[in-house]
């Protein structure tokens, strides 16, 4: 059977008029998903500590007709997360959506032999990161009445992370985050979910395979349907939990696995 392009038009989705904020958006996951958000008639936030990756994804987006601003921004500083939603608010008027896609990954390595300062790097990226965005994307939405927020924690926060452990942590703290988020403000019209993708094409995963080439096809083979999932892909899955079709998911953990959790 013919292989379907991954990267396709987000056809289906339409959100003309809307906002969304992505963070980690220079490159990998984080890029597909503001491109696809582009494709899809939104005005796009890119975020990202990378100023020329940054630029790179929203110069795309309006090469390709759409709505972009870069803005520099660290998560685990809460002034730049909150000059980061002002920036959005100043320029664009609202935020609809925001996709809290920033994070840093560990090196192979057992549990013993990690160190404090693997520990915070890790986890004041992939877990403070991702409170301060919650924090102050919702007081914004709060304002709105509506709202709908989709973090990122990948299979690594559903299942045992052997020799990733302090990054399975984060993840699993991701998950945490959401489900209370999502029960604490599903009353005020805020949607909060989250996103579990498995093994992704991406430049983070390839520096994974330079480091350690063995885990390749390993990890592939663990994957039922043969392959890796591309970028395009999980974006989809994103803008679904954006629209007004998942207007009754919330709390959620959606995998993106190609069967691999099924197994």
């Amino acid at each position: 059977m013919k292989a379907i392009s991954k990267q396709q038009p987000a056809s289906g989705f339409s959100f003309t008029g809307k906002v969304v904020l992505v963070t980690g958006a220079a490159s990998g996951i984080g890029r597909a998903i503001a491109l696809a958000f582009g494709r899809a008639g939104a005005c796009v936030v890119v975020a990202d500590v990378s100023i020329d990756g940054g630029h790179a994804t929203a110069a795309m987006i309006v090469e390709n007709g759409g709505k972009a601003l870069f803005v520099q921004s660290n998560v685990t500083r809460a002034g730049d997360v909150e000059a980061l939603v002002d920036k959005t608010i100043n320029y664009y008027g609202r935020l609809d959506f925001a996709i809290n896609n920033a994070a840093v990954e560990e090196e192979r390595q057992p549990l013993a032999d990690a160190d404090d300062e693997q520990f915070d790097r890790i986890m004041n990226v992939n877990v403070k990161g991702v409170w301060l965005c919650m924090k102050y994307q919702l007081r914004q939405m709060l304002k709105q009445g509506h709202g709908a927020i989709v973090n990122m924690a990948g299979i690594a926060g559903l299942v045992g992370s052997p020799n990733h452990a302090i990054y399975g942590a984060s993840k699993h703290a991701v998950v945490g985050l959401t489900r209370s988020a999502a029960a604490e403000y599903a009353r005020e019209g805020i949607r909060v979910n989250v996103l579990c993708p498995a093994a992704v094409k991406t430049p983070m995963l390839a520096r994974a395979f330079e480091r350690d080439p063995a885990i390749e096809k390993k990890l592939k083979a663990a994957h039922p349907m043969g392959r890796f999932a591309e970028a395009g892909e999980v974006a989809q899955a994103a803008l679904w939990l954006c629209s007004d079709m998942a207007s009754y998911v919330n709390g959620h953990e959606m995998v993106v696995d190609g069967g691999f959790t099924a197994v």
